[in-house]
């Protein structure tokens, strides 16, 4: 059986090489020169969801080199953003200098940010690739809720899980079709154990540590994980488009610039995204 703190150092590890390959600027992913240059790094869906920051004390959970922290920053809100990776706090912080931007970014493990992060906040957010790194959504959650202020808001956004099942193969006539592939849901001493040499970025570089352990949650875990922690849920949204090509025959929506099923394809979620807020 798994343990906790060895799949954290292990993903630790193995999240610290990539940010040593993202921070060197790769513009299909992370363009770090567009953000320095002042691009924004929110998709339509979490920009209109989430609407006007300005003013907001906001944390973000997770945030790898920290682009949307800057994003953020430019929208006005007053930023902290937190992630496990000594590699990406670094870029993260070089960037708020690059843009001139007084965000602030601690290092540590998520389920450590209320003894590593002072304070509570008017939002707390996380996206896009959080949770299949995640054990126990139900103490992520706790954690996040533990972070608010009275009438304060936790917004999360990231792939569904039934996308997480589902694999795409061509038939005997060509056409692709999905297949299940993996379980709905894995126990927290037993994550999907995988091997990945090579960043999702495109980068050739072979990593050092190439191992990282992975987790399949329901969206019952995230319901109940809103109710156990004392939250109240504001919305639960899913969405038929992502910002990457999961699967061969997705194409992008010119219109939102995410990736989508063409015509005449099944439509799935792809996509989840959840509002609670904090009782005042």
């Amino acid at each position: 059986m798994s343990q906790p703190d060895d799949d954290f150092a292990i993903n630790r590890a193995h999240w610290n090489d990539y940010a040593e390959i993202h921070s060197t600027n790769r513009p299909e992913i992370y363009d770090l020169d567009r953000l320095r240059a002042g691009g924004d790094t929110l998709t339509p869906i979490e920009a209109a969801e989430l609407g006007d920051v300005a003013g907001l004390s906001l944390l973000h959970l997770q945030c790898h080199l920290g682009l949307d922290c800057i994003t953020f920053a430019r929208r006005g809100a007053r930023v902290t953003g937190l992630d496990f990776s000594p590699r990406a706090i670094e870029t993260a912080r070089q960037l708020a200098v690059d843009t001139n931007l007084p965000v602030t970014f601690v290092e540590g493990n998520v389920y450590d940010t209320r003894q590593l992060v002072a304070g509570t906040f008017d939002l707390v957010f996380a996206s896009w690739g959080v949770f299949c790194w995640i054990p126990d959504v139900g103490r992520w959650i706790a954690t996040a809720a533990s972070m608010l202020n009275p009438g304060g808001r936790l917004y999360v956004i990231d792939s569904h899980p039934m996308m997480g099942m589902l694999e795409e193969e061509t038939g005997p006539t060509g056409a692709p079709h999905m297949v299940v592939f993996q379980n709905w849901r894995t126990p927290i001493d037993q994550p999907i154990e995988y091997d990945a040499p090579l960043s999702y970025s495109g980068d050739p570089t072979i990593v050092a540590n190439a191992a990282s352990r992975e987790w399949v949650h329901p969206m019952s875990d995230f319901v109940m994980a809103v109710r156990d922690a004392g939250l109240d849920l504001t919305f639960l949204h899913e969405h038929e488009q992502i910002p990457w090509q999961q699967f061969p025959s997705m194409v992008v929506d010119p219109a939102t610039g995410l990736w989508q099923f063409g015509p005449g394809r099944h439509r799935v979620p792809l996509a989840f995204s959840l509002m609670a807020t904090a009782r005042s």
